[in-house]
């Protein structure tokens, strides 16, 4: 399985992050598993971070120009192939 593949869309990092969150307010999951999603969810949370900090530079390559707006080329970073930090 490639690192592409592993990686979970946008949509589905959210569905995962929340039905973690809710199984930890339950409260009924025992403490060496609250640990272990809460590490999920954190890494959840930092990948659908780093997907919307894309998404928002992608946005921003659009520049007003002559009344219209114009869409430039999009140049990725290195850190932003995947990268979740």
């Amino acid at each position: 399985m490639t690192n592409q593949e592993a990686m979970p869309s946008f949509e589905q990092a959210m569905d995962q992050l929340e039905r973690i969150v809710a199984q930890l307010e339950s409260g009924d999951v025992p403490l060496e598993q609250a640990i272990e999603l809460f590490q999920e969810g954190m890494k959840l949370s930092q990948l659908c971070s780093s997907k919307l900090e894309q998404v928002e530079r992608k946005i921003e390559v659009l520049l007003e120009q002559d009344g219209g707006m114009v869409k430039k080329p999009f140049q990725a970073d290195e850190g932003d192939k995947g990268d979740t930090r």
